[in-house]
């Protein structure tokens, strides 16, 4: 015969037998008589036609091999119920099953990691879909509604239907190749001579901020979608660029990359903003989010 499918009830009252260490515990766990529960795995044993303990010349009843597997598969399954309870006590109290969330390529994935893991604690059954866009692409998602929340940098300009509040800065570093012209200067290097070397700069796919640059210095640059791209070419020693400083500070300390002495680049910052749609606030776990990522420390 093939075996027929245990009860929820049976699952719970074996892994309570597992658990607690015995029948008679067992069953004072669950608030039932010892027979009972006795009865409970004797009907699970025959429905699944396997012997789940090996009950002779032992004191405790010790799982088979058989049990072990069965008792592996029914904490699967009370996982999974444990879930889908939790999920629907958050959808009555209005929590959202996704947030879309859409950031700037400049900031640190490994500072956004932590938010993330503390999100992940906190709302255990609500998914994060992630996006990353450079400049204006955070804001073109946003206004479109393909993301809820987004931490953008600069803003060209005001959107009426954009609502958002700061969320602190990147400090941006010039740098290039220890081998790389500007490196090997001598002293303060005048914005004049940063212009006549090769930059990489950081291109915008959205048509929002089209033609706009943000700390652009030379007339000969080359555009890039990706940072981590940039991030490579600057380590190859092919031109040099400005970078956030915490995804550079292992380089810059091991001396795969050198700080230019650029005028006025001391203190650039790169203001970021966390923002969503005009009446169109977030649930309860995009509102945590969008706090967290507003007190959020970026260096």
């Amino acid at each position: 015969m093939d075996p027929r499918s245990p009860t929820l009830d049976q699952m719970q009252v074996l892994l309570a037998v597992v658990d607690q260490g015995g029948f008679a515990a067992a069953a004072r766990h669950l608030g039932r008589a010892t027979s009972v529960v006795s009865y409970q795995i004797a009907n699970l044993e025959a429905q699944l036609g396997l012997a789940l303990f090996e009950r002779a010349g032992t004191r405790k009843p010790r799982l088979t091999e058989a049990g072990a597997a069965m008792v592996a598969e029914s904490r699967g399954v009370a996982s999974r119920l444990d879930r889908m309870l939790a999920r629907a006590r958050g959808l009555r109290a209005g929590l959202e099953t996704e947030v879309a969330l859409v950031v700037d390529a400049m900031l640190p994935m490994a500072v956004l990691a932590g938010v993330f893991e503390r999100f992940r604690i906190e709302f255990p059954t609500v998914t994060l879909r992630l996006q990353v866009e450079a400049l204006g692409g955070v804001v073109q998602m946003v206004l479109e509604g393909r993301a809820d929340l987004g931490v953008t940098g600069p803003l060209p300009q005001v959107h009426d239907n954009l609502q958002g509040v700061a969320a602190g800065a990147l400090r941006l570093v010039p740098v290039a190749a220890p081998d790389h012209p500007l490196a090997r200067a001598e002293g303060p290097i005048t914005a004049e001579t940063a212009r006549e070397h090769l930059q990489l700069v950081l291109s915008d796919r959205s048509p929002l901020t089209a033609g706009r640059d943000f700390v652009v210095l030379a007339a000969r640059n080359w555009r890039l979608a990706d940072l981590g791209a940039k991030h490579a070419l600057l380590l190859a020693g092919i031109g040099w660029g400005s970078m956030p400083a915490p995804l550079v500070r292992d380089d810059l300390a091991a001396g795969r990359l050198r700080r230019l002495a650029i005028d006025d680049w001391e203190n650039m910052l790169y203001p970021l903003r966390v923002v969503h749609r005009a009446g169109q606030a977030p649930g309860p776990a995009g509102l945590w989010l969008a706090e967290a990522l507003r007190v959020q420390d970026w260096t």
